[in-house]
């Protein structure tokens, strides 16, 4: 019924569209009104600094408004052009005369808002030892410092903090007094949290100490207007800097590419490359990271969240998203001066759910920092390799970068030249023991060697010795109220380990020896029965009764062999039996 006369009133029902219209409206009227009582609350040092952060979220909150249930046309999504997604391997190196001029234009970012909380840290994430007992921040210091000293360079490092990391980071940073290096830091923007129902800030006044659960650091998509608002960007114009590498923290791989800066200095049709984004081949563990597409027009970042549901699957697949978005970026300062003087980003806006320890549910409005790359003109994907994805998120990680898997040198990790080939290990260690740092430090007396390991898996209360050898795929499982010791010096090759008998057989060289001299069973028993002798009719069965050979008991649980063409690790465990025409992925 549109437009219809309400009996005995003269006024007409509103659409459903009128009346989507008016909420929103009064939505935006409400979250002002809000927003401008917080501010009479604000200490009259923080009131203008506060003033524009409310600017901003009534931005992002006006645009959440706008996109609520707008989702990407599918069928819109065109074909990369030629040449918009460049190989890295084509890239020129740089003649030693240009370095230095190079360099004097290029300011080092480095995003720190993250805390250390999902790892058992207090405190920025950045501050966690990643190899030698230096932390994520000793690292690139060195890696920046060493680039100074070498080539007779001014890169300055800028950190973007939090609330949550500020305080801390300005504290450590002044052991780097004394260094080649010059450390400028600036806040992320502190947004105030909203009910889920109400969509009022939750926030009783503007001081965050009396209730920081109320506030939030809203992604970094906040790079560019807190860049801005810091002053940082006028002034590292003003001297001259052109480019800035933005990057996580906690990417190992993320080290200044001096053949990616000697292409953008040097554009081939003339027109400077105003974002570069680099993105490397996806494998099955990348399946939910954004990749790039050409869009309307603009090469632009596609999120999974993005993504219609009917369509999450062809987004996940490695044959037809063939590249993901490392969050490396490449952006040239004037035209991020430019997009904020024209109020030109956009953004798509993240909305993250979450419950505060009191049980309110609240609304987290979010960006995302490569989301803004449709804003930029002659924006390119560069495909560079895997070594320049590195994160650091979980213990998993860790392990593989305090290994020897990597040689250290100058604050850079790079892939030890005695592997045998590019790839990492895929490992996976248990949350219920793993997960926090310094359990995880407990469990390794020392790293193990990883330099032939293909797949870990580890789940359970296990621990390692010194000295220990993991190659090939390795699965250790250490049942409930148990506990596996992996003995010092033990070496395990394509090896499951469950159990005390297998700890000890498993790991030691006499199984393999056993193996090589071609022996098929072992008779387990314990010492003191007696009867436990050997059996030649048992013996007989087990080599000449087909039906229960073992080759015969695997055939029987398979109607056809599984599709394995896209399959990178397989674990079966227990009684299972698989149908016909079967895929594993």
């Amino acid at each position: 019924m549109e437009n219809s006369i309400v009996p005995g009133h003269g006024r007409r029902l509103s659409d459903a569209s009128d009346f989507q219209s008016r909420t929103k409206k009064d939505a935006k009227a409400q979250i002002v009104k809000e927003l401008n009582k917080l501010l009479l609350t604000a200490p009259s040092p923080l009131k203008e600094q506060k003033e524009k952060e409310f600017e901003g979220f009534q931005r992002l909150y006006s645009k959440f408004l706008e996109d609520d249930g707008a989702k990407l046309q599918w069928e819109k999504i065109e074909k990369l052009p030629e040449d918009s997604v460049r190989d890295y391997k084509n890239l020129e190196a740089p003649k030693d005369d240009q370095i230095t001029g190079m360099l004097r234009k290029l300011v080092v970012v480095k995003l720190n808002g993250g805390l250390g909380t999902s790892m058992g840290c207090q405190g920025p994430k950045s501050v966690i030892a990643v190899r030698n007992d230096l932390t994520f921040l000793d690292l690139t210091v060195q890696q920046i410092e060493y680039l100074n000293k070498k080539y007779n360079a001014n890169v300055p490092l800028v950190l973007m903090n939090s609330f949550n990391t500020d305080e801390d980071t300005i504290k450590v940073i002044r052991k780097y007094t004394n260094l080649d290096i010059r450390i400028e830091t600036f806040n992320q923007s502190c947004y105030p949290r909203i009910h889920r129902e109400s969509q009022a800030p939750i926030a009783r006044n503007c001081i965050i100490e009396d209730d920081q659960e109320a506030w939030y650091p809203p992604g970094h998509g906040d790079f560019y207007a807190s860049f801005a608002n810091s002053g940082l960007l006028d002034n590292l114009l003003n001297e001259g800097y052109e480019y800035c590498f933005i990057s996580n923290i906690d990417n190992l791989g993320a080290t200044v590419d001096l053949n990616i800066l000697h292409m953008l200095m040097n554009p081939q049709n003339g027109s400077p490359v105003e974002f570069l984004m680099e993105v490397t081949d996806k494998t099955r563990a990348d399946v939910k990271g954004g990749t790039l597409i050409q869009y309307e027009g603009k090469l632009r970042l596609l999120e999974i969240a993005q993504v219609p549901k009917e369509r999450v699957e062809e987004f996940k697949s490695i044959t037809t998203f063939k590249i993901f978005n490392t969050n490396n970026l490449w952006i040239r300062l004037d035209a991020v001066k430019r997009a904020i003087d024209e109020n030109n980003l956009d953004m798509e806006v993240i909305v993250n759910p979450k419950t505060l320890k009191n049980g309110v549910n609240v609304l987290q409005l979010e960006t995302a920092v490569g989301a803004a790359m449709k804003s930029f003109d002659n924006g390119i994907g560069l495909n560079v390799p895997r070594s320049r994805f590195l994160p650091v998120k979980k213990t998993q990680d860790l392990l593989l970068a305090k290994s020897n898997l990597y040689n250290f040198k100058n604050g850079s990790l790079t892939m030890n030249p005695l592997r045998s080939f590019p790839s990492t290990p895929l490992v996976k260690l248990g949350d219920n023991h793993f997960a926090k740092v310094a359990e995880f430090l407990h469990r390794f007396e020392t790293i193990p060697d990883v330099l032939e390991l293909d797949h870990l898996t580890v789940s359970g209360d296990v621990t390692f010795g010194r000295n220990v050898s993991l190659k090939g795929t390795v699965i250790i499982i250490a049942n409930h109220g148990e506990r596996i010791d992996i003995p010092s010096c033990a070496l395990l090759e394509n090896k499951i380990v469950s159990g005390d008998f297998y700890t000890s057989f498993g790991s030691s060289r006499l199984l393999d020896s056993l193996f090589n001299e071609r022996c098929d069973y072992c008779l387990l028993s314990n010492t003191d029965n007696l009867g436990a002798t050997e059996n030649l009719n048992i013996l007989n069965m087990l080599l000449n009764d087909h039906d229960g050979s073992p080759v015969a008991e695997f055939l029987r649980r398979f109607e056809t062999i599984p599709d394995v063409l896209e399959l990178d690790h397989l674990t079966v465990s227990g009684d299972v039996t698989f149908g016909r025409n079967v895929s594993l992925k």
